[in-house]
Protein backbone atom coordinates (compact mmCIF):
# COMPACT_ATOMS: atom_id res chain seq x y z
CA UNK A 1 0.00 0.00 0.00
CA UNK A 2 1.31 3.31 -1.16
CA UNK A 3 1.56 5.95 1.55
CA UNK A 4 1.10 9.62 1.07
CA UNK A 5 4.32 11.76 2.38
CA UNK A 6 3.66 14.35 5.28
CA UNK A 7 3.63 17.13 2.65
CA UNK A 8 1.49 15.92 0.06
CA UNK A 9 -1.85 15.21 2.23
CA UNK A 10 -2.80 19.18 2.49
CA UNK A 11 -2.18 19.45 -1.56
CA UNK A 12 -4.88 16.88 -1.60
CA UNK A 13 -7.73 18.40 0.68
CA UNK A 14 -7.01 21.48 -1.03
CA UNK A 15 -7.95 20.26 -3.87
CA UNK A 16 -11.11 18.14 -3.18
CA UNK A 17 -12.27 21.30 -1.16
CA UNK A 18 -12.06 23.76 -4.08
CA UNK A 19 -13.48 20.72 -6.23
CA UNK A 20 -16.75 20.99 -4.02
CA UNK A 21 -16.67 24.86 -3.68
CA UNK A 22 -16.72 25.19 -7.66
CA UNK A 23 -19.60 22.55 -7.86
CA UNK A 24 -21.74 24.20 -5.15
CA UNK A 25 -21.35 27.75 -7.12
CA UNK A 26 -22.17 26.39 -10.53
CA UNK A 27 -25.25 24.82 -8.63
CA UNK A 28 -26.54 27.69 -7.21
CA UNK A 29 -25.95 29.40 -10.53
CA UNK A 30 -28.46 26.65 -12.34
CA UNK A 31 -30.91 26.15 -9.73
CA UNK A 32 -30.85 28.95 -6.92
CA UNK A 33 -34.59 28.21 -5.75
CA UNK A 34 -33.45 24.96 -4.87
CA UNK A 35 -31.20 26.30 -2.10
CA UNK A 36 -33.69 28.88 -0.42
CA UNK A 37 -37.35 28.97 0.16
CA UNK A 38 -39.81 31.51 -0.90
CA UNK A 39 -40.00 34.97 1.15
CA UNK A 40 -43.33 35.63 2.13
CA UNK A 41 -45.66 37.30 0.09
CA UNK A 42 -45.48 41.00 1.03
CA UNK A 43 -48.41 43.58 0.87
CA UNK A 44 -49.15 46.13 -1.47
CA UNK A 45 -47.89 49.36 -0.44
CA UNK A 46 -50.86 51.48 -1.32
CA UNK A 47 -53.97 50.56 -3.07
CA UNK A 48 -54.65 54.64 -3.73
CA UNK A 49 -53.69 54.34 -7.53
CA UNK A 50 -56.17 51.72 -7.49
CA UNK A 51 -59.15 53.36 -5.69
CA UNK A 52 -58.18 56.41 -8.34
CA UNK A 53 -59.08 54.38 -11.14
CA UNK A 54 -61.96 52.35 -10.05
CA UNK A 55 -63.61 55.22 -7.71
CA UNK A 56 -65.49 56.76 -10.81
CA UNK A 57 -67.49 53.77 -11.66
CA UNK A 58 -68.70 53.06 -8.26
CA UNK A 59 -72.04 54.44 -7.29
CA UNK A 60 -74.61 55.33 -4.70
CA UNK A 61 -77.97 53.92 -4.84
CA UNK A 62 -81.02 55.11 -2.95
CA UNK A 63 -84.74 53.58 -3.12
CA UNK A 64 -88.15 54.55 -2.15
CA UNK A 65 -90.85 51.80 -1.69
CA UNK A 66 -94.21 51.83 -0.23
CA UNK A 67 -94.31 49.07 3.03
CA UNK A 68 -98.48 48.02 3.12
CA UNK A 69 -99.71 48.02 6.37
CA UNK A 70 -99.92 45.94 8.94
CA UNK A 71 -97.46 44.47 8.38
CA UNK A 72 -94.81 42.91 10.33
CA UNK A 73 -92.60 46.21 10.50
CA UNK A 74 -88.86 46.46 9.67
CA UNK A 75 -87.45 47.55 12.71
CA UNK A 76 -87.70 51.46 12.69
CA UNK A 77 -86.29 51.39 15.66
CA UNK A 78 -82.81 50.07 16.49
CA UNK A 79 -82.88 47.25 19.39
CA UNK A 80 -81.95 49.62 22.43
CA UNK A 81 -84.79 52.74 21.62
CA UNK A 82 -86.77 53.63 24.76
CA UNK A 83 -89.48 53.72 22.44
CA UNK A 84 -88.75 49.84 21.09
CA UNK A 85 -91.57 48.83 23.92
CA UNK A 86 -94.33 51.44 23.34
CA UNK A 87 -93.67 50.12 19.79
CA UNK A 88 -94.27 46.55 20.13
CA UNK A 89 -96.67 46.78 22.98
CA UNK A 90 -99.19 49.29 21.06
CA UNK A 91 -98.87 47.90 17.47
CA UNK A 92 -97.70 44.35 17.90
CA UNK A 93 -94.42 45.06 16.47
CA UNK A 94 -96.85 46.01 12.59
CA UNK A 95 -97.08 49.12 11.14
CA UNK A 96 -100.63 50.53 11.08
CA UNK A 97 -100.43 52.29 8.08
CA UNK A 98 -98.62 52.15 5.02
CA UNK A 99 -95.85 54.34 5.01
CA UNK A 100 -92.14 54.77 2.77
CA UNK A 101 -89.23 52.99 3.28
CA UNK A 102 -85.62 54.37 2.48
CA UNK A 103 -82.92 51.72 1.72
CA UNK A 104 -79.43 52.85 0.47
CA UNK A 105 -76.98 50.44 -1.44
CA UNK A 106 -74.37 50.74 -3.73
CA UNK A 107 -73.79 49.73 -7.56
CA UNK A 108 -71.04 49.82 -10.52
CA UNK A 109 -71.49 50.71 -13.41
CA UNK A 110 -70.54 48.28 -16.47
CA UNK A 111 -70.99 50.43 -19.46
CA UNK A 112 -70.14 53.62 -20.96
CA UNK A 113 -74.02 53.83 -21.78
CA UNK A 114 -75.39 53.40 -17.96
CA UNK A 115 -75.89 50.13 -17.36
CA UNK A 116 -75.24 49.28 -13.53
CA UNK A 117 -74.97 46.21 -11.63
CA UNK A 118 -76.03 45.83 -8.47
CA UNK A 119 -78.05 43.37 -5.38
CA UNK A 120 -81.61 42.94 -6.52
CA UNK A 121 -82.78 43.29 -3.07
CA UNK A 122 -81.09 46.90 -2.78
CA UNK A 123 -84.00 47.80 -5.79
CA UNK A 124 -86.77 44.93 -5.26
CA UNK A 125 -90.33 46.22 -5.08
CA UNK A 126 -88.71 49.79 -5.16
CA UNK A 127 -90.93 52.91 -6.17
CA UNK A 128 -87.85 54.87 -6.87
CA UNK A 129 -84.30 54.33 -7.70
CA UNK A 130 -81.65 57.29 -7.22
CA UNK A 131 -78.38 57.21 -8.19
CA UNK A 132 -75.21 59.35 -7.31
CA UNK A 133 -72.20 59.00 -9.39
CA UNK A 134 -68.79 59.84 -8.01
CA UNK A 135 -68.82 63.41 -9.00
CA UNK A 136 -71.92 64.39 -7.43
CA UNK A 137 -74.47 63.79 -9.96
CA UNK A 138 -77.86 62.27 -9.34
CA UNK A 139 -79.97 60.31 -12.17
CA UNK A 140 -83.31 58.49 -11.70
CA UNK A 141 -82.79 54.86 -12.72
CA UNK A 142 -84.79 52.26 -14.17
CA UNK A 143 -84.57 48.36 -13.53
CA UNK A 144 -84.03 46.02 -16.42
CA UNK A 145 -83.59 42.76 -15.46
CA UNK A 146 -83.67 41.11 -11.87
CA UNK A 147 -82.76 38.02 -10.81
CA UNK A 148 -83.63 37.06 -7.01
CA UNK A 149 -82.30 33.23 -7.21
CA UNK A 150 -78.93 34.84 -7.80
CA UNK A 151 -79.48 38.02 -6.00
CA UNK A 152 -78.58 40.34 -8.98
CA UNK A 153 -80.49 43.21 -10.42
CA UNK A 154 -78.86 45.76 -13.84
CA UNK A 155 -80.24 48.81 -13.98
CA UNK A 156 -79.50 52.00 -16.19
CA UNK A 157 -79.58 55.69 -16.10
CA UNK A 158 -79.04 58.42 -18.80
CA UNK A 159 -76.35 60.29 -18.21
CA UNK A 160 -75.44 63.33 -20.26
CA UNK A 161 -72.32 61.61 -21.61
CA UNK A 162 -70.28 58.04 -21.94
CA UNK A 163 -69.70 56.92 -18.36
CA UNK A 164 -66.49 55.19 -17.03
CA UNK A 165 -66.58 51.46 -16.45
CA UNK A 166 -64.81 48.83 -14.29
CA UNK A 167 -63.53 45.94 -16.06
CA UNK A 168 -65.19 42.52 -15.22
CA UNK A 169 -62.54 39.90 -14.18
CA UNK A 170 -62.22 36.34 -13.82
CA UNK A 171 -63.60 34.91 -10.54
CA UNK A 172 -62.39 31.62 -11.17
CA UNK A 173 -59.25 32.70 -10.71
CA UNK A 174 -59.47 34.27 -7.63
CA UNK A 175 -57.37 32.66 -4.97
CA UNK A 176 -57.83 32.11 -1.48
CA UNK A 177 -55.33 34.79 0.32
CA UNK A 178 -55.17 37.22 -2.59
CA UNK A 179 -55.66 40.37 -1.58
CA UNK A 180 -59.03 42.17 -2.75
CA UNK A 181 -60.60 45.62 -2.26
CA UNK A 182 -64.09 46.94 -1.63
CA UNK A 183 -65.83 49.94 -2.41
CA UNK A 184 -69.32 50.75 -1.27
CA UNK A 185 -71.71 53.17 0.63
CA UNK A 186 -71.43 51.39 4.17
CA UNK A 187 -74.09 53.02 6.66
CA UNK A 188 -75.15 56.18 4.02
CA UNK A 189 -71.67 57.36 4.25
CA UNK A 190 -70.65 57.72 0.52
CA UNK A 191 -68.20 56.01 -1.11
CA UNK A 192 -65.72 54.44 1.40
CA UNK A 193 -62.66 52.02 0.74
CA UNK A 194 -61.46 49.04 2.89
CA UNK A 195 -59.28 46.08 1.91
CA UNK A 196 -58.73 42.50 2.99
CA UNK A 197 -57.89 38.93 1.76
CA UNK A 198 -60.16 36.29 0.35
CA UNK A 199 -60.64 33.73 3.13
CA UNK A 200 -62.54 31.22 1.37
CA UNK A 201 -64.23 30.48 -1.68
CA UNK A 202 -67.15 28.25 -2.85
CA UNK A 203 -69.18 28.94 0.40
CA UNK A 204 -72.56 28.59 0.85
CA UNK A 205 -74.75 30.19 3.74
CA UNK A 206 -78.31 28.62 3.22
CA UNK A 207 -79.84 31.21 0.94
CA UNK A 208 -80.59 29.25 -2.38
CA UNK A 209 -79.89 26.72 -4.77
CA UNK A 210 -76.98 29.34 -6.81
CA UNK A 211 -74.97 30.15 -3.85
CA UNK A 212 -71.33 29.94 -4.25
CA UNK A 213 -69.58 32.84 -2.57
CA UNK A 214 -66.27 34.49 -2.14
CA UNK A 215 -65.84 35.04 0.89
CA UNK A 216 -63.34 37.80 2.30
CA UNK A 217 -62.57 39.88 5.73
CA UNK A 218 -62.58 42.91 4.07
CA UNK A 219 -64.45 45.03 6.13
CA UNK A 220 -68.65 45.52 4.53
CA UNK A 221 -71.22 46.73 6.22
CA UNK A 222 -75.04 47.33 5.25
CA UNK A 223 -75.09 49.90 2.28
CA UNK A 224 -71.64 48.00 0.71
CA UNK A 225 -74.69 45.58 -1.03
CA UNK A 226 -74.13 45.45 -4.71
CA UNK A 227 -70.88 47.29 -4.53
CA UNK A 228 -67.57 45.74 -6.09
CA UNK A 229 -65.25 43.44 -4.78
CA UNK A 230 -62.08 44.28 -6.54
CA UNK A 231 -58.56 42.31 -7.36
CA UNK A 232 -55.19 44.15 -7.14
CA UNK A 233 -55.08 44.51 -10.85
CA UNK A 234 -58.28 46.87 -10.06
CA UNK A 235 -60.95 44.01 -11.73
CA UNK A 236 -64.13 43.57 -10.43
CA UNK A 237 -64.07 39.87 -8.98
CA UNK A 238 -67.21 39.47 -7.03
CA UNK A 239 -70.81 41.71 -6.25
CA UNK A 240 -70.95 42.46 -2.59
CA UNK A 241 -74.06 41.10 -0.89
CA UNK A 242 -74.22 39.52 2.20
CA UNK A 243 -72.31 39.68 5.68
CA UNK A 244 -72.20 37.12 8.95
CA UNK A 245 -72.77 38.85 12.01
CA UNK A 246 -74.87 39.54 15.27
CA UNK A 247 -74.36 42.89 15.55
CA UNK A 248 -75.15 43.99 12.17
CA UNK A 249 -72.14 45.41 11.54
CA UNK A 250 -68.51 43.99 9.78
CA UNK A 251 -66.74 41.38 11.88
CA UNK A 252 -64.61 40.17 9.11
CA UNK A 253 -66.52 37.41 7.61
CA UNK A 254 -68.62 38.78 4.04
CA UNK A 255 -70.06 37.74 0.96
CA UNK A 256 -69.58 38.25 -2.90
CA UNK A 257 -71.57 37.15 -5.61
CA UNK A 258 -68.65 35.75 -8.24
CA UNK A 259 -68.48 38.21 -11.03
CA UNK A 260 -68.26 34.66 -13.71
CA UNK A 261 -71.98 34.20 -12.42
CA UNK A 262 -72.78 37.55 -13.34
CA UNK A 263 -71.64 38.04 -16.50
CA UNK A 264 -73.15 34.54 -17.80
CA UNK A 265 -76.59 36.23 -16.67
CA UNK A 266 -76.10 39.68 -17.98
CA UNK A 267 -77.28 39.03 -21.64
CA UNK A 268 -80.56 37.69 -20.35
CA UNK A 269 -80.63 40.39 -17.36
CA UNK A 270 -80.69 42.86 -20.26
CA UNK A 271 -83.44 41.21 -22.06
CA UNK A 272 -85.41 41.28 -18.72
CA UNK A 273 -85.85 37.70 -18.41
CA UNK A 274 -84.32 35.26 -16.72
CA UNK A 275 -84.20 31.54 -18.45
CA UNK A 276 -83.37 28.73 -16.37
CA UNK A 277 -82.67 25.05 -17.11
CA UNK A 278 -84.08 22.33 -15.48
CA UNK A 279 -83.96 18.55 -15.74
CA UNK A 280 -86.64 17.04 -12.52
CA UNK A 281 -84.88 15.85 -10.47
CA UNK A 282 -84.90 16.13 -6.83
CA UNK A 283 -80.83 15.55 -4.99
CA UNK A 284 -79.32 14.98 -1.54
CA UNK A 285 -75.86 14.97 -0.55
CA UNK A 286 -74.08 11.69 -0.36
CA UNK A 287 -73.13 10.71 3.38
CA UNK A 288 -71.43 7.88 4.63
CA UNK A 289 -74.17 6.41 5.99
CA UNK A 290 -75.90 6.12 2.96
CA UNK A 291 -72.83 5.58 1.30
CA UNK A 292 -71.92 1.95 3.12
CA UNK A 293 -75.91 1.78 3.12
CA UNK A 294 -76.91 1.70 -0.25
CA UNK A 295 -73.69 0.36 -1.39
CA UNK A 296 -71.90 3.33 -3.47
CA UNK A 297 -68.71 3.46 -4.47
CA UNK A 298 -67.72 7.02 -2.42
CA UNK A 299 -69.18 10.03 -1.82
CA UNK A 300 -69.10 12.13 -4.88
CA UNK A 301 -71.71 12.76 -6.98
CA UNK A 302 -75.60 13.54 -6.36
CA UNK A 303 -77.41 11.43 -5.32
CA UNK A 304 -81.14 11.43 -6.64
CA UNK A 305 -83.83 11.51 -4.14
CA UNK A 306 -86.89 11.61 -6.26
CA UNK A 307 -87.95 12.26 -10.01
CA UNK A 308 -90.56 14.94 -11.45
CA UNK A 309 -92.63 11.67 -13.39
CA UNK A 310 -92.85 12.87 -17.21
CA UNK A 311 -89.62 15.46 -16.33
CA UNK A 312 -86.57 15.41 -18.40
CA UNK A 313 -84.83 12.80 -16.08
CA UNK A 314 -87.75 10.72 -16.12
CA UNK A 315 -87.75 10.68 -19.67
CA UNK A 316 -83.88 9.43 -19.71
CA UNK A 317 -84.62 6.83 -17.61
CA UNK A 318 -82.84 8.04 -14.75
CA UNK A 319 -84.16 6.78 -11.27
CA UNK A 320 -84.25 6.98 -7.58
CA UNK A 321 -81.13 5.76 -6.18
CA UNK A 322 -79.14 6.82 -9.31
CA UNK A 323 -75.93 8.90 -8.31
CA UNK A 324 -75.50 11.86 -11.05
CA UNK A 325 -71.42 11.99 -11.62
CA UNK A 326 -71.32 14.27 -14.34
CA UNK A 327 -73.29 16.45 -16.17
CA UNK A 328 -72.58 17.64 -20.03
CA UNK A 329 -68.75 16.69 -19.65
CA UNK A 330 -68.65 18.61 -16.27
CA UNK A 331 -67.92 17.13 -13.13
CA UNK A 332 -70.65 16.90 -10.20
CA UNK A 333 -68.24 16.37 -7.23
CA UNK A 334 -71.00 16.84 -4.73
CA UNK A 335 -74.83 18.21 -4.83
CA UNK A 336 -74.15 21.64 -4.92
CA UNK A 337 -72.20 21.52 -8.44
CA UNK A 338 -75.54 20.48 -10.18
CA UNK A 339 -77.96 22.61 -10.13
CA UNK A 340 -75.80 25.51 -11.07
CA UNK A 341 -74.79 23.79 -14.18
CA UNK A 342 -77.88 22.64 -15.23
CA UNK A 343 -79.46 25.96 -14.66
CA UNK A 344 -76.75 27.83 -16.92
CA UNK A 345 -77.80 24.82 -19.98
CA UNK A 346 -79.95 25.82 -22.76
CA UNK A 347 -83.21 25.08 -22.77
CA UNK A 348 -83.86 22.25 -25.10
CA UNK A 349 -79.75 21.00 -25.37
CA UNK A 350 -79.53 17.59 -24.69
CA UNK A 351 -76.87 16.51 -22.65
CA UNK A 352 -74.84 13.32 -21.58
CA UNK A 353 -75.37 12.89 -17.94
CA UNK A 354 -73.07 10.03 -16.40
CA UNK A 355 -74.66 8.08 -13.53
CA UNK A 356 -73.78 5.51 -11.18
CA UNK A 357 -76.37 2.50 -10.79
CA UNK A 358 -75.53 -0.42 -8.79
CA UNK A 359 -72.05 0.22 -8.54
CA UNK A 360 -71.50 0.18 -12.85
CA UNK A 361 -71.62 3.76 -14.71
CA UNK A 362 -73.97 4.15 -17.45
CA UNK A 363 -74.46 7.53 -19.94
CA UNK A 364 -77.98 8.64 -20.65
CA UNK A 365 -79.19 11.64 -22.97
CA UNK A 366 -81.28 14.22 -21.32
CA UNK A 367 -83.34 17.02 -22.85
CA UNK A 368 -83.17 19.96 -20.92
CA UNK A 369 -86.14 21.52 -19.85
CA UNK A 370 -86.78 25.09 -18.63
CA UNK A 371 -87.32 26.07 -15.12
CA UNK A 372 -90.74 27.62 -14.65
CA UNK A 373 -90.05 31.33 -12.47
CA UNK A 374 -92.20 30.44 -8.59
CA UNK A 375 -94.73 33.15 -8.81
CA UNK A 376 -93.23 35.98 -6.40
CA UNK A 377 -97.31 36.41 -4.74
CA UNK A 378 -98.06 34.27 -2.07
CA UNK A 379 -101.64 32.44 -2.93
CA UNK A 380 -104.41 32.04 -0.95
CA UNK A 381 -104.41 29.49 1.33
CA UNK A 382 -104.95 27.82 5.02
CA UNK A 383 -104.00 31.37 6.73
CA UNK A 384 -107.17 33.08 5.24
CA UNK A 385 -109.94 31.27 6.85
CA UNK A 386 -108.19 29.90 9.67
CA UNK A 387 -106.21 32.77 10.88
CA UNK A 388 -103.10 30.60 12.08
CA UNK A 389 -100.42 33.38 10.18
CA UNK A 390 -99.20 31.52 8.21
CA UNK A 391 -98.77 31.25 4.21
CA UNK A 392 -98.86 27.87 2.95
CA UNK A 393 -98.41 26.53 -0.99
CA UNK A 394 -98.37 22.69 -2.36
CA UNK A 395 -94.53 21.75 -2.93
CA UNK A 396 -93.86 22.05 -6.67
CA UNK A 397 -90.53 21.10 -8.59
CA UNK A 398 -89.51 25.13 -8.69
CA UNK A 399 -90.29 25.62 -4.87
CA UNK A 400 -88.41 22.30 -3.96
CA UNK A 401 -85.68 23.93 -6.14
CA UNK A 402 -85.91 27.03 -4.56
CA UNK A 403 -85.95 26.04 -1.12
CA UNK A 404 -83.47 23.19 -1.83
CA UNK A 405 -85.64 20.39 -0.60
CA UNK A 406 -85.75 16.59 -1.22
CA UNK A 407 -89.42 15.99 -1.65
CA UNK A 408 -91.58 17.07 -4.57
CA UNK A 409 -95.04 16.67 -3.04
CA UNK A 410 -96.77 18.00 -0.06
CA UNK A 411 -97.22 21.61 1.85
CA UNK A 412 -94.90 23.86 2.45
CA UNK A 413 -94.79 27.06 4.58
CA UNK A 414 -93.53 30.32 2.73
CA UNK A 415 -94.11 32.78 5.20
CA UNK A 416 -94.88 33.18 8.78
CA UNK A 417 -96.39 36.44 10.75
CA UNK A 418 -94.80 37.93 13.99
CA UNK A 419 -96.84 37.35 17.01
CA UNK A 420 -98.95 34.53 15.24
CA UNK A 421 -100.17 31.39 16.89
CA UNK A 422 -97.67 29.78 13.69
CA UNK A 423 -94.81 32.10 15.16
CA UNK A 424 -95.87 31.04 18.66
CA UNK A 425 -95.79 27.41 17.81
CA UNK A 426 -91.99 27.73 16.52
CA UNK A 427 -93.12 27.13 12.65
CA UNK A 428 -90.65 28.54 10.25
CA UNK A 429 -90.53 29.82 6.78
CA UNK A 430 -88.97 26.09 4.76
CA UNK A 431 -90.52 24.08 7.28
CA UNK A 432 -92.78 20.95 5.53
CA UNK A 433 -96.34 20.07 7.05
CA UNK A 434 -96.51 16.46 6.64
CA UNK A 435 -99.02 15.01 9.47
CA UNK A 436 -101.62 16.99 11.59
CA UNK A 437 -102.69 14.75 14.45
CA UNK A 438 -101.22 11.99 13.07
CA UNK A 439 -103.31 12.36 9.48
CA UNK A 440 -100.92 12.37 6.43
CA UNK A 441 -101.07 16.09 4.49
CA UNK A 442 -100.83 15.97 0.96
CA UNK A 443 -102.68 19.38 -0.54
CA UNK A 444 -103.80 22.57 1.16
CA UNK A 445 -107.23 21.76 0.66
CA UNK A 446 -106.73 18.71 3.14
CA UNK A 447 -105.29 20.45 6.27
CA UNK A 448 -107.92 22.99 5.95
CA UNK A 449 -110.67 20.17 5.82
CA UNK A 450 -108.45 18.63 8.86
CA UNK A 451 -108.23 21.66 10.92
CA UNK A 452 -111.48 23.47 10.12
CA UNK A 453 -112.94 21.55 13.04
CA UNK A 454 -110.44 22.55 15.72
CA UNK A 455 -112.02 25.11 18.06
CA UNK A 456 -110.24 28.01 20.07
CA UNK A 457 -107.77 26.92 22.16
CA UNK A 458 -107.40 23.32 20.62
CA UNK A 459 -103.41 22.01 20.60
CA UNK A 460 -102.40 20.54 17.29
CA UNK A 461 -99.74 18.04 16.71
CA UNK A 462 -97.89 19.05 13.54
CA UNK A 463 -95.39 16.68 12.35
CA UNK A 464 -92.80 18.63 9.87
CA UNK A 465 -89.69 17.83 7.82
CA UNK A 466 -87.36 20.90 8.52
CA UNK A 467 -84.10 20.51 6.54
CA UNK A 468 -84.22 17.08 6.12
CA UNK A 469 -84.79 16.25 10.07
CA UNK A 470 -88.62 15.56 10.88
CA UNK A 471 -90.13 16.96 14.64
CA UNK A 472 -92.67 17.09 16.28
CA UNK A 473 -94.66 20.52 17.08
CA UNK A 474 -97.90 21.72 19.01
CA UNK A 475 -100.13 24.77 17.77
CA UNK A 476 -102.65 26.25 19.29
CA UNK A 477 -106.08 27.51 18.01
CA UNK A 478 -106.57 31.26 17.89
CA UNK A 479 -110.09 32.83 19.06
Amino acid sequence: MKRLKPHQTPLLLNRRMVAWWVIAVLAAAVAPEAFSAPGPATPPGSFAQLVKIASPAVVNISTVKTVKGRQQAPAPFGPDDPFRDFFERFFGGQIPKDYKQKSLGTGLIISPDGFILTNNHVVEQSDEIKVKTADDKEYFAEIIGRDPMTDLALIRIKAAGPLTPLVLGDSDRVEVGDWVVAIGNPFGLGNTVTAGIVSAKYRRIGGGSYENFIQTDTPINPGNSGGPLLNTSGEVIGINTAIFSQSGGSVGIGFAIPVNIAKDLLPQLKKGKIVRGWIGVMMQKITPALKDKLNLIDEKGALVSDVVVKGPVDEAGIKRGDVIVAFDGKEIREIHDLPYIVASTAVGQTVVVDIIRKREKKSVQVKVGELTPVAEEAQPGAEDELGLGMTLKEVTPELAQQYDLTITRGIIIVDVESNSPADAADLIIGDIILEIDHLPMKTIEAFVRKMRPYRQGDTVLFLINREGSTLFMTLTMPG
